[in-house]
């Protein structure tokens, strides 16, 4: 099935100027000047007026629950497609928070298909915080091997629920990532939760500097916590590793303004990400001393990214980067993050304001005139 989008303003998401695209099935065919509407284009889309930007790629979401610190009664519920498309979200990936038991990997990998069957893009991510990894095949290298819905491992560092490994543990976890990453033609990451403890990132430049393990396989999230840690994630990133920002979770300071002052600093921007944490725990105390419970919020990313443009002077090209080409070489997914030909249809479309307008994924209409079809 051929559809045709005429004069979209391509930010891809560097500026392509005024372009038509030719959709054949899921995938874009075509990007030129002017295409012409001929036999067997079954639907013609006018884009005048309007940014259209790369679908955009959540690399951290709790897809089937997260939360539990504060009892059963604070674990969070699973996401639908639909809260993904309301804010642009065409590809996410699912992982496994604190918990191992009640969350576990077949559930997170039947959600999985279940988005992939609503016609998102969806990936995940084996293990959990612990260090008795969970797997779904018996080991980290056989699910990256076996299972091509898995892209790495979860863990966790500088954090009280943790298992507190060693750099010796690290490596033995990078190296069935990378090794079965190799075999299964992936990249593979080990993506690291950081929690708030002095200990910080110390031991992830031991693994760069000590061990001389190569930097684009440790992935490093929640960089935003504290500031100590955000400073100890600039050098990190300066040392070419790709550091991701939370948006949803616990933060420091605006996400935006983060981004702003690592690239101050001089950081480049291609070296930074943001992800939602969507649909982790979260707790506050009321003005009247009560916790309220609630989960992180997933349309953060965009908010923060529009931030970077309205308020921090950002270029779209820059700022959408965070959401789109990033997270897909952090992630190295393919035909993902980028409007080319041979790219999956994944669009969205902002009018002036950035207000969210339309979405294609992989080739098909899922939001049009802000209304999820």
């Amino acid at each position: 099935m051929l559809k045709l989008i005429k004069n979209a303003r391509i930010v891809a998401p560097e500026d392509m100027g005024v372009k038509d695209i030719l959709i054949a099935g899921e995938k874009t065919e075509a990007i030129k000047d002017s295409i012409e509407p001929v036999a067997g284009i079954t639907e013609v889309i006018d884009a005048s007026g309007y940014n259209v930007t790369p679908g955009l790629i959540d690399q951290h979401v709790h897809i089937t629950g997260a939360g539990g610190k504060n009892g059963f009664v604070s674990m969070t519920p699973g996401i639908s497609a639909a809260e993904l498309i309301s804010c642009g979200t065409t590809t996410v990936v699912g992982l496994l928070g604190t918990d191992g038991v009640i969350r576990n990997l077949e559930s997170l990998y039947a959600k999985v298909r279940s988005l992939e069957q609503e016609n998102l893009t969806a990936y995940m991510l084996t293990g959990y915080f612990g260090l008795d990894q969970v797997t779904l095949t018996g080991s980290i290298s056989r699910d990256m091997i076996f299972i091509d819905k898995v892209l790495g491992c979860k863990t966790a560092i500088s954090d009280a629920r943790s298992s507190f490994p060693t750099s010796t543990d690290l490596l033995r976890l990078l190296r069935e990532v990378y090794v079965g990453g190799l075999t299964a033609g992936k990249k593979g990451i080990l993506h690291i939760h950081l929690g708030a403890l002095e200990t910080r990132m110390r031991i992830l430049f031991d693994l760069v500097k000590k061990f001389e393990f190569p930097i684009e396989y440790i992935s490093p999230t929640h960089c935003g916590r504290t500031k100590p840690l955000f400073e100890e994630a600039i050098e990190f990133a300066k040392m070419g590793g790709m550091i991701d920002i939370s948006t949803g979770g616990t933060k420091y300071d605006a996400p935006h303004r983060q981004v702003l002052y690592a690239l101050e600093k001089g950081v480049p921007v291609d070296n930074m990400t943001f992800s939602s944490d969507g649909n982790a725990g979260m707790a506050k105390k009321t003005q009247e001393g009560n916790l309220e419970l609630y989960k992180a919020p997933i349309h953060l990313n965009l908010q923060e990214v529009i931030a970077l443009i309205k308020e921090g002077g950002l270029s779209p090209a820059d700022a959408f980067k965070l959401i789109t080409a990033n997270p897909a070489k952090n992630l190295s997914l393919p035909h993902k993050g980028r409007i080319a030909e041979g790219y999956d249809a994944d669009f969205c479309f902002f009018d002036d304001n950035y207000q969210l307008t339309q979405v294609f994924s992989r080739g098909k209409a899922m939001m049009k005139d802000t209304k999820i079809l």
